[in-house]
């Protein structure tokens, strides 16, 4: 056992080179190296690595090592060790220069010519701004700096969201990609996908003979798919997120892959070809659940101005730095879909993100239809005022974020003379049950990354995919004006017309 109590993970044998292109980054700094440090203190990083810091701002190795120290401190999911953090900090180093000029290459490869210091596996973290991509990986393999895929050296390229702006730009972007690396060199990065909760949803499904057999359309009513924040645009993010908004930046990534994981047919095996076969076959099944028109399937809200509860104003998203004052650029956006195939004809799908709303919360929600005959009379109390309610459907439930668990709400006899059913709930959760922290998502994907397991990225056909269930909301946007809803509510209500024909509503809890 390691010193920070994690057992089971399999330690990274190949020397390696890591470098990091837009190194001065909040991504860097908050995510990437408290994730590598994480796994150098678990003995999970090969004895032979070195990290490449790459960025334009004027700093040389020592200063750089101790700015990285301090995020360490700052952002280690467990308080750092200082002697191993010191030990860690020095297998960096940086290297300064602007990755669209052909110079910062040449002094790279200049670099990389001692092996001993930085081995020739690669692995490229690409995170900057997608319209440098295609800059970087070409510059990169028309320096030599990128090996033949399948053999060894090997090289791989880690790029982060947003994977295009539409259907068109998706595909642009994977063919400048693939113009220069092969597809087993890419690794499309979707943090939602390390997340402990998310991988136990393939588990819970298939390690468990109970469950399986009642995900379809005979036994689901339907499924809620929800990532809601309670912040705005802190930190200067409102440049990106007016260019985005809620459905590209949350919705045809993050959700819909949760919606695989939920959908996907049984693989053949855990490998990663097998999985993500799966998951494209959902995607390529599901579309928007339009009757009439688009609104029939699609809410877009934007927040207003409010009031903290002690007072403190709240900036609507159009007085919101670097916003366009007349931006119609979402915050909120609620999508009905449906998928056609044979398992899950019928069932709605209802997604749902969203800033500024009353909750932080992720979860996965699915829906079971009542019985078919209602025996029992169902009661809902408070303390030990109780009503006569309508029966309650079982529900389970994935809890992403930020009480990870799986609970599953039941009815049961109430204690009592009268034979009256209750709603309780069952629960896991990852603390009650296990006494140390998770792992964040990066740091097994980042794993993932150094082991050439590519099972928790997505393929360049998966991206397409993805965009393909969203673009008919682009082509008819001027159909689907935001509405305005107040901080710190669930979003609008009009959202609640995506369940028309149906019984049930958002779980607003």
């Amino acid at each position: 056992m390691s010193a920070t109590g994690m057992i089971g993970e399999s330690r990274v044998h190949d020397p390696v080179t890591i470098v990091i292109f837009g190194a001065s980054g909040d991504l860097t700094h908050r995510k990437l190296i408290p994730a590598l440090y994480m796994a150098y203190a678990q003995e999970l990083l090969p004895e032979n690595f070195t990290i490449v810091g790459l960025a334009r701002r004027d700093y040389d190795n020592e200063v750089f090592r101790t700015m990285l120290a301090d995020s360490i401190a700052a952002f280690s999911r467990v308080p750092p060790d200082d002697e191993t953090v010191a030990r860690f900090v020095a297998h960096i180093r940086y290297h300064q220069g602007d990755i669209s000029t052909p110079e910062v290459y040449a002094g790279l490869k200049e670099k990389f010519q001692d092996v001993e210091t930085y081995p020739e596996n690669r692995l490229y973290y690409l995170s900057i701004i997608p319209s440098l991509f295609e800059t970087a990986v070409r510059s990169l393999k028309e320096s030599g700096m990128v090996a033949q895929p399948g053999g060894a050296p090997w090289t791989r390229v880690v790029i982060e969201k947003p994977f295009g702006k539409d259907l068109a730009s998706a595909k642009a972007l994977n063919a400048q990609l693939l113009r220069h690396l092969d597809e087993s060199q890419i690794y499309r990065i979707d943090h939602y996908l390390g997340k402990e909760t998310v991988q136990n949803i393939l588990s819970f499904r298939f390690a468990n003979a109970i469950f399986e057999p009642v995900f379809n359309r005979s036994y689901v009513d339907h499924i809620q798919i929800t990532a809601s924040e309670t912040v705005g645009m802190e930190k200067g993010r409102g440049g990106y997120y007016d260019e985005y908004g809620a459905i590209r930046d949350m919705i045809t990534n993050h959700l819909l892959q949760l919606l695989c994981f939920v959908a996907m047919e049984p693989p053949g095996d855990l490998s990663a070809d097998a999985i993500r076969n799966e998951k494209v076959k959902v995607l390529n099944a599901a579309k928007l659940d339009v009757r009439k028109d688009i609104s029939d399937a699609v809410c877009r809200g934007q927040y207003a101005a409010g009031m903290e509860e002690d007072g403190q104003p709240i900036k609507g998203y159009l007085e919101e730095e670097r916003i366009d004052p007349a931006s119609t650029t979402e915050t909120f956006a609620a999508l009905r879909l449906i998928i056609d195939n044979w398992r899950w004809a019928g069932v709605p799908i209802l997604l749902r993100t969203g800033k500024r709303m009353a909750k932080k919360t992720t979860e996965v929600a699915v829906q079971f239809k009542v019985p078919p005959l209602q025996l029992f009379q169902q009661i809902e109390c408070e303390g030990d005022v109780c009503d006569i309610a309508r029966i309650k459907p079982n529900t389970l439930i994935f809890q992403i974020q930020p009480n990870e668990g799986i609970f599953l709400k039941v009815g049961t006899k109430r204690p009592g003379m009268r034979f009256v059913v209750e709603d309780v709930k069952m629960d896991f959760s990852y603390s009650g049950t296990w006494n140390k922290s998770l792992p964040e998502a990066y740091e097994r994907l980042l794993l993932d990354t150094l082991h050439g397991d590519s099972t928790l990225f997505t393929r360049s056909d998966e991206v397409e995919a993805e965009w393909r269930v969203v673009q008919p909301i682009f082509d008819q946007i001027d159909q689907l004006k935001p509405f305005a809803y107040p901080p710190a509510a669930w979003g609008v209500p009009e959202a609640d017309w995506l369940f028309h024909g149906m019984e049930g509503a958002w779980r607003n809890k």
